[in-house]
């Protein structure tokens, strides 16, 4: 027996990242915090593109529709200037929209900079993958995804991943299940109603699952 794994997208949008001009942090970024924050087994699958709207919408598709992606997380392109277009780009390849994630992350961000109002990151679902559009710069990033705490620990922001686990949950399918996410609990706890929590005895399913 192994445990099931989870297929996350990991998406950076930059122009300047994708020709170059300097090295991309938001995908090592992103691998980083998630190595630590989940116990489940990972396949990351990563992409860095630039800011082109048809670019960002075509790896979007690809990685739900054919890489069967269960999560994608994208950053960067998410502001107001003329060239951050990845919310548009979200919002076209989607079946519904999320708008919790992207009111939770500016409130996190409201907290340290007033021009979180300019954010415009948005979640949605296409079939059964969660698409979260995150910000661009790396500490932005695991402070959205964790929340906030308090000298001791305790939270004070509910951070946005607290709620993935739960929504992969709802996402299943007889013809697709979805990997039950179990996190580490000193980064961020998920939540779940009581009647959707398993033992950990159930989580484990038959090796031939595995991502490799």
């Amino acid at each position: 027996m192994t445990k099931e794994f989870i297929k996350i997208g990991l998406v950076s949008i930059s122009d300047r990242a994708s020709s170059g001009v300097y090295e991309d942090q938001g995908i090592p970024t992103l691998k980083s915090w998630l190595d630590q924050a989940l116990l489940t087994p990972i396949q990351f699958i990563a992409r860095l593109i630039a800011d082109e709207q048809s670019d960002i919408e075509s790896t979007l598709k690809d990685l739900v529709d054919f890489e069967e992606c269960h999560l994608i997380l994208t950053t960067g392109g998410t502001g107001p200037a003329l060239r951050d277009v990845t919310p548009e780009a979200t919002i076209n390849v989607s079946d519904k929209i999320m708008p919790g994630f992207g009111e939770q992350m500016r409130q996190i961000s409201l907290n340290f900079v007033p021009t979180a109002i300019l954010s415009r990151q948005v979640a949605v679902i296409r079939k059964q993958c969660l698409i979260i559009n995150l910000p661009g710069q790396p500490k932005a990033i695991a402070q959205t995804l964790e929340g906030l705490k308090g000298e001791n620990g305790e939270i004070k922001t509910h951070g946005i991943f607290a709620a993935v686990p739960y929504c992969l949950d709802l996402l299943a399918t007889p013809e697709r299940t979805m990997p039950y996410l179990e996190t580490n609990e000193s980064i961020v706890k998920a939540f779940r109603p009581k009647s959707a929590t398993k033992p950990a005895n159930l989580v484990d399913i038959p090796s031939d699952s595995n991502p490799n």
